[in-house]
């Protein structure tokens, strides 16, 4: 959420960043109701010192014998006006709320202006060994793969649960198991997290305080009975951790690292590309969020991104980083850089991790703050996290890297203490 205060001072900036972001722009709407709202507050007050003022009279009154009968209608009426002001402000209220719920974060200055994913910015590349990015007549996909090696079955996933649903079978789930305990080990190792399991079912306190809601609700699975929806991403449980609480600077930064399932309905997704992991309902993913004092956000973010890089590096697996436009950056990010890794058999890049600063959007609408040491008022954290990493496209990349010409797929050699075996054939 945006401050309103810089909204109403800076109108015409946050009617750019929203422009920029390709999002609706309604800032004239919230500018009206907090007009309205401020008017209304002013009237009660008026009202409210009037009435004291005259209350204090009525004491005086009646001891000298004096008739309050009129001076007693009038405040009656005083007092209607005042409750009927109070529900005009209350309505005031819940709509400037709302339109300040589906109001996206304002991008950084340094993030590049652009319209889509054809807009975002290179960064730098990283290719292990000099790998071969061509496809030959041998390569297969990471489907093919599956198959051949019994690993992979899409087709009993989708009769179980429906398309998008994998099902990971022998060597296959191992290999799943070892790479999210692999990528758990090593950031607790080497990175200084704090380890989380979190639940993976929410409420809608939770998915508005990150932003899922109520802007993406139609991409979100909900169980309505009971008022809790699955988790899109670990992001979701573990920043609201700390939601509706006041930190203290010396706790700061908070690192933490988590594995979760994820689940996403991407209504709007219909028809992009959907063959095996390349678009899936329900993953696996080892989330990095950090709770972080504002001056630090920018600094923090890159080492998130170094932490997911870190990763790849051990796996040896070849990636690129990209700095997102401002119209391809999410909802609630200022500034975001996505690592895609290489498919030998797609001949594209795969999206493994995005790594986002939220600056303090997120925790406006979580309500989490600080205080700092020097006494002065409590300020809101800033808010980060990153995919490190997502298995499903990761595990698209890994197969077909590793498949050799003798027909076997080779397992790196970071995770074979996991798995207990060096290559699937």
């Amino acid at each position: 959420m945006l401050d309103l205060k810089f909204i109403r001072e800076n109108p015409e900036v946050v009617k750019q960043g929203i422009k920029n972001k390709n999002e609706k722009d309604r800032v004239d709407e919230i500018l009206l109701f907090d007009e309205k709202r401020r008017k209304i507050i002013s009237e009660v007050e008026e009202l409210k010192a009037e009435k004291n003022k005259v209350s204090s009279k009525i004491p005086q009154m009646k001891k000298a014998g004096e008739d309050t009968t009129q001076i007693l209608a009038e405040m009656k009426k005083v007092s209607d006006n005042i409750s009927k002001l109070d529900s005009q402000l209350r309505e005031a209220e819940d709509g400037l709320y709302e339109l300040l719920m589906f109001l996206p974060n304002l991008p950084q200055t340094a993030v590049p202006v652009g319209k889509t994913a054809d807009d975002n910015v290179e960064i730098r590349k990283w290719n292990p060994e000099q790998f071969n990015f061509a496809k030959n007549e041998n390569t297969l996909d990471h489907t093919e793969l599956g198959k051949k090696f019994n690993i992979l079955d899409f087709e009993r996933g989708a009769k179980v649960s429906g398309s998008g649903f994998p099902v990971y079978v022998g060597k296959g789930a191992t290999l799943e198991r070892a790479l999210i305990n692999f990528m758990l080990d090593y950031h607790l190792n080497n990175h200084n997290y704090t380890e989380i399991f979190p639940p993976f079912l929410v409420n809608k306190e939770s998915m508005q305080g990150t932003g899922q809601l109520p802007k993406m609700e139609d991409d979100m699975y909900a169980i309505e009975k009971d008022g809790l929806y699955p988790i899109p991403t670990a992001e979701v449980p573990v920043t609201n951790l700390h939601r509706n609480e006041m930190l203290n600077e010396k706790d700061l930064p908070i690192n933490y690292v988590g594995y979760s399932a994820c689940f996403r309905r991407e209504a709007g997704s219909w028809g992009k590309e959907s063959k095996g992991f390349l678009r899936v309902h329900q993953f696996n993913k080892v989330e990095m969020v950090k709770i972080v004092k504002p001056e630090t956000s920018n600094d923090e973010l890159e080492i998130i991104v170094n932490d997911a890089e870190d990763i790849l590096k051990a796996l040896k697996i070849p990636y690129r980083i990209l700095m997102l436009c401002t119209g391809d950056l999410s909802f609630a990010a200022a500034k975001c850089y996505d690592i895609e890794t290489w498919s030998p058999a797609e001949q594209k890049w795969l999206e493994a991790s995005s790594c986002s600063n939220f600056e303090d959007f997120q925790a406006r609408r979580a309500n989490i703050r600080f205080k700092r040491e020097s006494g002065k008022k409590p300020e809101f954290v800033h808010t980060l996290n990153g995919s490190g990493l997502a298995t499903s496209r990761l595990m698209v990349s890994l197969l077909e890297i590793y498949q050799t010409p003798e027909g076997t797929i080779k397992i790196p050699e970071v995770l074979q203490k996991y798995t207990g075996f060096s290559e699937i054939k």
